[in-house]
């Protein structure tokens, strides 16, 4: 149907003859037709000419739903408004009304209509059950990026009680880690501490455990639920394109970190530095478009910048595939506002996990994980799905740092003037249970030390004061630093004088920002992405004495270095001596090597050895690796992590038998495959 057939009904429409069941039978014709967008004014002129039905109310609704879909919000608002104005009871719009109202950035709004739709007591059905649900989980996700987490965590604490919702026990999860609200796995006498568990998101989940198998598993778990079989998947398009050997290789990094964040400070100058000869580089970004000096720099960095906030996942996918990208980076993975969809379509002929998520995505269709000798050390490639390239030192750098010239002093910080000054501003997410006892630890065994985190939210600086106390530790002894733009917060990192680590989910941008500074790291080497990432960064600044082979190490390095100012004098020359030509800061050199991974992936596609992803037994290693969650058991200090997991494996099989894998099982229960992942791990030197 076309525009002579909207014609013909709009004229029913003024005549009055058109019921509502008859215009939504066309409008979603239209829809099928391919011409959704033909129902809007259809829509409008049955409502100019029949405002006094009775599902006057319904039309206004579906009105707003395609105005919002067409990304028309404020239209979409008067719509939902007339729906609710006319049916005051009706909660989809009330619902969608929020979400209009927080797309425009009018949270409270947002929150006021669905706290309308949790408030309404309307007759208990399974349809005003998930309107609820959905309205509680809409607070608690928008909340948790506010300061009323713990309102957040309340409203999730509700939906959950009403269903025990993967997505809203994700974020709940993530408000308790953020919250320190230990054990965090607690707090819902209704619901299992294993169906919480396994609403865990992957991100969460490697803040929780170092347990790297578990932590793959998740990954692919995640994948399945969240996007699954895409509805339009663009590989099979990509068999057929040709490619012009003429022209250079196409990069495009998929991202929503282009811009002032963590993220976004590490890698504002690696992008110009790609050897252009063979190399056209794109930026695909879902970052908030604020031309921020970071994202200024990132823009001037690439060749192509492309914003996709506005596009569908299915439009983003196209765009990309349009360009021809050869070799597509996801720098988010299962972190920040991915756009999982869109990188599950396909778009490119190659795809890369890189520095977004620190971890195996466990996918079918991440290709490649790019990280360094240290962080998966060779034997380790079983706990990833993609192949493992190497680098020298994963991480990028940008050695163009913007630190304010204020001198900082220690009163201006609120630090006392005596006393050595451990600091860590990992986020309070990174701060485990077992992690904070080993804080307190040191702080005990150094008289008059300090500990100076990065501020948080009031009651949670309040509850980690009152866990000091109960550590036998002066609440004032916790010096918590104000936010500060990040120009400002380098400024004062040097009055730190050893940062900690934290575990099992290291530092990443913060380490290498104390490391740029001049203060020394220590850290403990776990088993994970995640676990071994700060000490990648630690031996690549060239101090690698720091990095501790256990935590029982780290506590007894971290005191002596804190009773001994003349060695962490010695250590911060040493920093200040190698920071102009150590590893870490060399980022020309980092992208001299990425620039020849790349081409290695591109041989690996032009001669058909592209790697595929082996997700053989992934709900079998979930299930193991659930069943060894415990409060008091800290995987990173298991010595037979592996044997956990092969003893769970023989007792299975002898049930059932477990076809073999490529990571701890080949079917005679006899131990650990000895070539781990299937494929080849080429290592950078």
């Amino acid at each position: 149907m076309g525009a002579q057939a909207l014609e013909s009904f709009q004229k029913l429409a003024m005549n009055r003859s058109l019921s509502v069941a008859e215009l939504f039978t066309i409008c979603a014709q239209f829809s099928s037709d391919g011409t959704g967008e033909l129902a809007i004014p259809l829509y409008q002129t049955w409502l100019d000419f029949n405002a006094g039905d009775p599902l006057a109310a319904a039309v206004h609704f579906n009105l707003g739903v395609l105005l919002a879909e067409q990304g028309d919000l404020q239209r979409a608002a008067v719509a939902y408004s007339s729906a609710i104005r006319l049916r005051p009871d009706f909660l989809l719009p009330h619902l969608n009304m929020g979400s209009v109202s927080e797309r425009i950035g009018a949270i409270g709004d947002a929150v006021r209509h669905w706290l309308t739709v949790v408030s309404v007591h309307a007759n208990v059905t399974g349809e005003s059950v998930s309107h609820k649900l959905m309205a509680l989980k809409h607070i608690g996700r928008v909340l948790e990026k506010t300061s009323l987490e713990p309102s957040a965590e309340d409203a999730l604490r509700q939906a959950i009680e009403i269903r025990p919702d993967p997505d809203a026990i994700q974020h709940w999860i993530s408000l308790r880690q953020t919250q320190c609200e230990w054990p965090v796995l607690s707090g819902i006498a209704s619901v299992p501490r294993k169906t919480l568990f396994s609403g865990m998101s992957p991100h969460c989940l490697i803040f929780h455990t170092d347990d790297p198998m578990l932590h793959l598993a998740r990954g692919s778990a995640y994948y399945k639920r969240k996007v699954g079989q895409p509805s339009a998947s663009l590989h099979t398009l990509l068999r057929n394109r040709s490619h012009d050997k003429s022209r250079r290789i196409r990069i495009g990094y998929f991202s929503s970190y282009l811009r002032e964040h963590a993220h976004g400070y590490l890698t504002a100058d690696m992008y110009r530095l790609h050897d252009r000869g063979k190399f056209e580089i794109f930026a695909y970004s879902c970052s908030p478009d604020v031309g921020d000096r970071i994202q200024t720099r990132i823009k001037d960095g690439v060749d192509h910048w492309v914003d996709v906030n506005d596009m569908t996942d299915e439009q983003a996918a196209r765009r990309i595939l349009d360009d021809q990208i050869d070799v597509l980076i996801d720098f988010n993975g299962y972190t920040g506002a991915a756009r999982l969809n869109v990188i599950a379509m396909r778009p490119a002929p190659i795809i890369v996990n890189w520095l977004g998520y620190p971890g195996s995505m466990g996918t079918p269709y991440h290709n490649y994980v790019i990280a360094d000798d240290f962080i998966i050390p060779p034997g380790s490639e079983k706990y990833y799905s993609e192949k493992v390239l190497r680098l020298p030192c994963y991480q990028p750098n940008d050695r163009q740092r913007l630190v304010s010239a204020r001198q900082w002093t220690r009163a201006d910080a609120g630090l006392p003037e005596r006393g050595t000054v451990f600091c860590s501003f990992n986020g309070t997410k990174k701060i485990a249970p077992a992690m904070w006892r080993r804080y307190m630890s040191i702080l005990d065994q150094v008289p008059g030390s300090i500990l100076w985190l990065f501020g948080s939210q009031e009651a949670t600086e309040q509850r980690l004061r009152d866990l000091a106390k109960k550590h036998g530790i002066a609440p004032e002894r916790l010096v918590f630093a104000s936010g500060l733009v990040n120009a400002e917060h380098l400024a004062r990192y040097p009055l730190g004088d050893l940062f900690l680590d934290a575990a099992p989910c290291g530092g990443h941008t913060t380490a290498s920002d104390a490391l740029w500074m001049g203060v020394p790291v220590l850290t403990a080497a776990g088993r994970g992405f995640a676990a071994r990432v700060c000490g990648s960064l630690v031996k690549a600044a060239g101090i690698g004495e720091l990095v501790c082979d256990s935590l029982d190490q780290y506590v007894r390095l971290a005191v002596e270095l804190g009773n001994d100012p003349t060695r962490l004098a010695a250590l911060r020359r040493k920093l200040a001596d190698q920071r102009e030509t150590c590893e870490l800061f060399d980022t020309a050199k980092l992208m001299s090597h990425l620039d020849k991974a790349l081409l290695e992936m591109w041989e690996d596609y032009r001669q058909g050895r592209l790697p595929q992803p082996d997700l053989s037994n992934m709900d079998i290693y979930d299930d193991i690796g659930s069943s060894l969650d415990q409060d008091d058991l800290e995987l990173m200090t298991v010595p037979d992590y592996e044997e956990l997991y092969l003893a769970r494996l023989r007792e299975m099989d002898a049930y059932a038998p477990i076809r073999n894998d490529c990571r701890l099982w080949r079917g005679n229960g006899d131990g650990v495959q000895k070539s781990g992942n299937r494929h080849a791990s080429r290592r950078k030197r």
